[in-house]
């Protein structure tokens, strides 16, 4: 894995994750997106496992609803197509390589 993949990786997960863990899994998938993806499943099924609201009447107060929300949202932002390439990602350069082409027949429309 290179630096750029690498930083594209933290950016995506936060600087405090686990450097050799990102390498192990860089190596078995191949791919920074499904690396990304993987990790944030993982950590969507963490929070899912635990109690996601915990309160003390009249001391505190712990919901993690919406860290859930937003760990869905940030994995459906990746695994979605309006999401920038990672560096490991061929760029889409717009070019249509798609050299086929069709047939349309025109009819006239029949006067009133």
């Amino acid at each position: 894995m290179d630096d750029a993949t690498r930083n594209w990786l933290l950016s995506q997960l936060g600087t405090d994750t686990n450097l050799a863990d990102l390498e192990a899994r860089y190596t078995r998938l191949g791919k920074a997106r499904a690396v990304a993806i993987e990790i944030l499943n993982q950590r969507k099924a963490d929070l899912i496992a635990q109690p996601s609201v915990i309160g003390v009447s009249s001391v505190v107060n712990i919901n993690t609803t919406g860290n859930i929300a937003a760990l869905e949202r940030q994995i459906a932002y990746l695994e979605s197509e309006d999401a920038p390439p990672a560096p490991d990602e061929p760029a889409d350069t717009g070019d249509d390589s798609d050299s086929r082409f069709g047939i349309i027949r025109l009819v006239e429309r029949r006067r009133r």
